[in-house]
């Protein structure tokens, strides 16, 4: 088993550090590629989320191959992420059950069943990144820095044309009813912005190239990080080193115009860790000169229209009461199947305000708000129990505990990026793009951080 990879490090494309200096990437291992920077063509064609479901087929197929040839490597505590796996498993056990204070027979199969399989694809997702040898980090970020590009245009597109949408190809090839589910619609309608009532009135929040406003914001957040790591890492290119600050300011606009707090906050906390960062290295002066940028900046939107847009939008919360709501009863339902959870999510009578409130024909979509709907972190507790939760935490809290100390750009856009989701849990669903960047991350940082000492399941022609 040792020699292998011996000789593939003597190579200089084995599983270490200098396999992922810039390069070009193995033919096997461009899927990754194809995968991101062609999102915007998946979800035009209505593929959208389902499309890291088509790509983990070849992905896990390489996987298969490569632990036939060598065996295939695992991050360190990978044991908590297959224990959740098995604990998502055995969850679904509780799906026909009906729980207590919930609407009956509000779960279903359908949810739960897809909840578990992008679960499966991410854990496919990590492990070929992390055993793609010829995938570059220059290559994650590149791809990743096209998909920021493709989602700040989103944003544009969602400002300026609110009601642009069409009919995806695979919308044709569905059956009627499935395609008419409201759930379904979102999934794999394109369309530009998320109409909601926000200030008294129809207001339209960007979200192209993704299903919900919410996860624009969330994936805007993470790739923002992407797009610095390849200005560090691509910065020769002239392209790249006026480029990528140009797309920085330009994801402004949009980031005010989504009215997403929890993203603002989100981008708050990337600017602190990186002037930690910067701290750490001793960079007190490009510290100072990045903190007289950011309260020139600051001034500027205080002194622009967006300041009353801001003002606006946190004095019209809108969603706290029913967020609220839900999250306390995602915590009852947690407290009633600690273990394992319930399988999937559940609706809540009524609404944040009297359970007397329900769907009507003049409008259907009043009361019965999902509980666990608001944040993975309220998903994961209805769905999976205390005991899943923790399992699940426990992993990305153990990837960012291990390479804290990472210092490579690389490595520090990865740890923040899993950093980002111990903020996010509490506001938005990370299924499936936010934790699919995510689990890319920790692979990242697995190969980044640690190349030498990663776990090995054995494989190979004997």
């Amino acid at each position: 088993m040792a020699a292998p990879v011996s000789r593939a490090r003597e190579r200089g494309a084995g599983p270490t550090g200098a396999s992922l200096s810039a390069g070009g990437t193995a033919p096997a291992d461009r899927l990754l590629v194809w995968l991101l920077a062609g999102y915007p063509l998946w979800w035009a064609l209505g593929l959208g989320r389902f499309a890291y479901w088509l790509f983990a087929v070849p992905m896990a197929a390489e996987l298969v191959r490569r632990h036939r040839a060598e065996g295939l490597r695992v991050p360190p505590g990978f044991w908590l992420w297959a224990l959740f796996l098995v604990w998502a498993v055995v969850g679904l056990a509780a799906v026909p059950l009906e729980t207590p204070g919930t609407v009956p027979d509000s779960g279903g199969w359908g949810g739960a069943l897809v909840r578990v399989a992008d679960y499966l694809v991410l854990t496919v997702l990590l492990l070929y990144v992390g055993n793609a040898r010829g995938l570059s980090p220059r290559a994650v970020a590149g791809a990743l820095s096209l998909l920021c590009l493709a989602t700040v245009a989103g944003g544009y597109l969602g400002m300026l044309a609110p009601h642009f949408e069409f009919r995806a190809p695979l919308e044709y090839l569905l059956p009627e009813p499935l395609v008419s589910d409201s759930y379904v619609q979102d999934l794999i309608h394109p369309a530009s912005a998320q109409v909601m009532d926000i200030f008294g009135d129809d207001y339209a929040r960007p979200k192209a190239p993704w299903e919900y406003t919410n996860v624009w914001g969330y994936m805007l957040s993470l790739l923002l990080v992407w797009l610095v790591v390849a200005w560090r890492t691509h910065g020769s290119s002239p392209l790249v080193r006026w480029g990528a600050p140009a797309v920085a300011a330009l994801s402004v606009l949009p980031a005010v115009y989504s009215l997403n707090r929890a993203l603002w906050a989100g981008l708050v906390l990337s600017l602190l860790y990186g002037g930690a960062v910067l701290l750490r290295g001793g960079r007190i002066a490009l510290v100072a000169a990045c903190s007289a940028v950011a309260l020139l900046a600051l001034l500027v939107l205080a002194l622009s229209p967006l300041a009353g847009m801001v003002a606006d939008r946190f004095s019209s919360p809108h969603s706290d009461g029913g967020r609220s709501a839900s999250n306390s009863a995602a915590v009852a339902a947690a407290d009633l199947s600690p273990v394992i959870g319930w399988g999937t999510t559940r609706e809540a009578p009524g609404s944040a305000d009297s359970i007397a409130v329900g769907p009507t024909a003049e409008c259907p979509a009043c009361g019965r708000h999902v509980i666990g709907n608001a944040g993975q972190l309220w998903t994961l507790l209805v769905a999976h129990g205390w005991g899943g939760t923790a399992l699940f935490l426990a992993f990305f809290a153990s990837v960012a505990w291990r390479y804290r100390r990472v210092s490579s750009p690389v490595g520090l856009g990865a740890l923040l990026c899993v950093l980002l989701l111990f903020w996010y849990m509490f506001f938005y669903v990370a299924l499936m793009s936010p934790l699919a960047v995510t689990v890319v991350a920790v692979a990242v940082l697995w190969r980044e951080g640690e190349p030498s000492r990663a776990d090995h399941i054995p494989g190979g022609r004997r």
